[in-house]
This record gives C-alpha cells, structure tokens and sequence, in this order.
C-alpha cells in the first residue's frame, strides 16, 4: 500500500519572498517621501479673524480681531457688494482706497465701513469679503460671508 503525502502549504516559499520584499519596498518609499520633504509643500493657512456686522439697512462694517498670526498680518482687503432692490453706490470710510477694495489696517480693532448711498441699499444677503495680506507675501480669505 502506498501512501501520498497532502502539501497543506498556503503560500509557497517563493511568492512569500517576492510579497515581502515587495511590502519593504513600498514601505522605504512612503518613509523617502517624508524624509525627503516630497509632502512638504503644502502652505500653512494664517490664523485671524474678520467680522462683520450690518447695524441698518445703510451700512456695513468690517472689523478686524487680530488672531494667532495677527503679528504677520500687513493689511487686509475689503469689498462689500449690495444686494438691495435700489440702485446704489458704496463709500468707505475709515479705509484707504485701492483698486481693487478698501484697505483694513493691520491693527486690532480697525474696521472698515460700507455706507450704501440711499436707505435701503443693504437689503440682505449682502456679500462682504476681506481678504488679508501677510509678511511671508501670502495672501488669504479671511471672510467670505452674507450680511
């Protein structure tokens, strides 16, 4: 009577090999890439804070609450864009003006203020958005919001 002998092996020997050297290849890939900074591009966002508030249907304002990177904030940039039913034009006050906005100071506590030319020029769902500038030449939305 003869006997066979079952092979109750799973894997055999060499695909264990080739699956383990294919795991510690994958492995000093991933740990080349942080050690050689490949991950390390992504700009860090700032921390500071903007709000504003809409005390009457005339006016807007923006104030500036300085924050974890208020020590690197230059100026921030302001546009405020009505959505009332009348036609109206918007003046700044406590602010420089530049193309593109009205400036808010790098002090905390500045503030920026929107005053519709007609009652009734803020009519709701006003879009205010501040954008700040810092000493590294980032730049960065500080608030993009409705009022």
């Amino acid at each position: 009577m003869a006997f066979t002998r079952k092979n109750d092996e799973a894997v055999s020997p060499v695909i264990g090999v080739i699956l383990m050297v294919a795991i510690t290849v994958i492995l000093a890939a991933v740990i080349a890439a942080f050690v050689f900074g490949m991950s390390g591009n992504i700009s860090k966002s700032k921390i500071v804070a903007v709000t504003a508030q809409q005390p009457d249907a005339q006016t807007i304002t923006v104030t500036y609450q300085g924050g974890q990177d208020a020590g690197s904030f230059v100026n921030g940039n302001v546009t405020v864009t009505p959505s009332g039913s009348v036609t109206c034009t918007v003046a700044y006050s406590n602010a420089t003006a530049t193309t593109s906005g009205f400036i808010l100071a790098q002090n905390v506590g500045s503030w920026v203020t929107a005053t519709g030319s007609v009652n009734g020029c803020f009519g709701g769902k006003d879009h205010v958005v501040a954008t700040g500038k810092f000493g590294d030449g980032s730049q960065q939305v500080l608030l993009d919001t409705y009022v």
